[in-house]
C-alpha cells in the first residue's frame, strides 16, 4: 500500500471511531430533550404546585443554558385534574408519542404512584416533588423514579417527634381521605407510638369537604393533645380555619399541620397559623443562597417559592446535568449518573440518591412567627431544629422497597 493511499486509510480510521465515538457519547433520541410538567394547573393544589412548578423547571433548563450535549431542552406542562387516570393517560401520550424523557412535579401521590409505574414500563424517568407518599420509595420504588423533595416519613418524623418531645404524647388524626393522607396518619402514628404516645382516634374527610364540624367535634371530644390534620391544599387551609373557630386551642388541644405549605400559610395569615410547628426540606429565607433563588422565583411568580417549587428546580438541574455527564437521555444511564453525583446547591448540601429513589437530605422544623414577630413579606417562619439527613427518611434497613439489597 502506498504511503499516502495509507495515510488516507488511518485518517479515514481515525475520524470514523471518533464520529462514532461521539456519537455513542452524545445520543439524545429525536434530537431533544424533552420535560414535561404534570402537575395541577386548576385545583387544590395548585398553589402548591401548577404554574409555579413550571416556572422552577423553566428556570432550570435557562439556567443550564437551554440545552445538552448541543440538543435544545423544551419543557412542556398539563392538567391531571387530580385524576389518576387522567395522570396516568398523559404520562402514556408524553412518553408515547411526544418523546418526553422525564416527568416532573406530579402533586397528588395516587398520581405519583401510578405515573411512576407508567415511567418504569416505558423506561423514561419520573421524578417526584409535589407529592409525599413514603411509599414512593418503600413498597412502590422502581429503578426510574426519584423522590426528591420530600415525604411522609420525614414530615412526620420532624412534626411528631418535635411535639412528642413537648409532652404532646395524645393524638388524634383528622385525615383527608385519599393516599397522601392515608400514608401521612401511617408514618405520623408510627412515629407516635414508637416514642410510646398514644393514637386515640382518627376520622377520614372528603378532600372536598368545606365543612369540619362534624369531624372536629370528634376531635375535641377525644381529648387529645394533639389534633393532627393529615391533608394538603385547601384541605388542610379549611381544616385549619375550622379548627380555630372551634377554639380547640382554647381547649388545651395542639392543632398540628402534618403538610404546611408557606402558600398555606400565607393564605391563612399569620393570626390564624402562629404557633404552629411543620416540617419542611426548603424555606426561602434559610440562607444567603435560598434567598438569591427566592429573589430571581418572585420576580415571576410574585410569591416566594415552597419546597416543591425549589426541588423542581434543583431536581431538573440535577437532571440535566446527568444527561451531559452520561452523553445521552437514555434512562438507565441517565438514573446511574443521578445516583452517583452528590447534590449541592441551594436546596440541599451534600444530597444523595439512593438505590430506593429516594434522594436524602436535611429537613427543617420551624415554628410559624406571630404577627408582632414577622418583620417583612413572606417572614413567616422561626427554626426549631434541623434533622440531618441520615436521620431525616425511612433506613433502607427497615425499607419494603425490592431494589434494596438485603444483607
Amino acid at each position: 500500500m502506498k504511503v499516502s493511499n495509507l495515510l488516507a486509510w488511518s485518517l479515514a480510521a481515525i475520524g470514523g471511531l471518533f464520529f462514532s465515538g461521539a456519537q455513542a457519547q452524545s445520543k439524545v433520541s429525536d434530537d431533544v430533550v424533552r420535560i414535561g410538567v404534570l402537575t395541577d394547573m386548576s385545583g387544590q393544589f395548585s398553589h402548591e404546585g401548577g404554574k409555579g412548578s413550571v416556572t422552577a423547571v423553566q428556570m432550570a433548563v435557562e439556567d443550564f443554558g437551554g440545552n445538552v450535549l448541543g440538543k435544545p431542552v423544551e419543557v412542556i406542562f398539563a392538567d391531571h385534574l387530580n385524576k389518576p387516570d387522567v395522570g396516568m393517560s398523559k404520562a402514556r401520550e408524553w412518553f408515547d408519542t411526544q418523546k418526553v424523557d422525564m416527568v416532573t412535579n406530579l402533586i397528588n401521590s395516587a398520581i405519583a404512584l401510578g405515573v411512576a409505574g407508567v415511567a418504569k414500563e416505558r423506561n423514561r424517568i419520573a421524578i417526584i416533588n409535589g407529592s409525599g407518599s413514603s411509599r414512593l420509595t418503600n413498597d412502590a420504588c422502581t429503578p426510574n423514579s426519584i423522590h426528591y423533595a420530600y415525604d411522609t416519613y420525614a414530615l412526620a418524623k420532624g412534626t411528631a417527634g418535635a411535639l412528642i418531645d413537648k409532652g404532646a404524647d395524645s393524638w388524634y388524626f383528622l385525615t383527608a381521605d385519599y393516599a397522601f393522607g392515608h400514608a401521612l396518619e401511617a408514618d405520623a402514628s408510627a412515629v407516635v407510638k414508637s416514642s410510646n404516645g398514644t393514637v386515640v382516634g382518627s376520622v377520614r374527610y372528603p378532600p372536598d369537604s368545606n365543612d369540619h364540624s362534624s369531624f372536629l367535634l370528634r376531635a375535641r371530644n377525644s381529648k387529645a393533645k394533639v389534633v393532627a390534620i393529615a391533608g394538603s391544599g385547601a384541605t388542610f387551609i379549611n381544616a385549619v380555619k375550622s379548627a380555630r373557630e372551634f377554639d380547640l386551642a382554647g381547649g388545651g388541644q395542639t392543632v398540628a399541620g402534618l403538610l404546611v405549605w408557606i402558600t398555606d400559610v400565607h393564605s391563612l395569615g399569620l393570626k390564624t397559623a402562629q404557633g404552629m410547628l411543620l416540617t419542611t426540606a426548603f424555606y426561602w429565607d434559610h440562607d444567603d443562597k435560598t434567598r438569591a433563588f427566592a429573589k430571581r422565583f418572585n420576580e415571576r411568580m410574585k410569591r416566594m417559592p415552597n419546597m416543591g417549587d425549589a426541588g423542581d428546580y434543583s431536581s431538573t438541574m440535577h437532571y440535566l446535568k446527568a444527561v451531559q455527564a452520561a452523553g445521552t437521555d437514555e434512562a438507565g444511564a441517565v438514573m446511574a449518573k443521578m445516583k452517583e453525583t452528590p447534590v449541592n446547591d441551594f436546596f440541599a448540601t451534600g444530597g444523595r440518591i439512593r438505590e430506593d429513589g429516594r434522594m436524602v437530605h436535611d429537613m427543617y422544623v420551624y415554628q410559624v412567627k406571630s404577627p408582632s414577630e414577622s418583620k417583612y413579606p413572606w417572614d413567616y417562619y422561626k427554626l426549631v431544629a434541623t434533622i440531618p439527613a441520615n436521620k431525616a427518611f425511612r433506613s433502607l434497613s427497615d425499607s419494603a422497597c425490592p431494589l434494596v439489597a438485603k444483607k
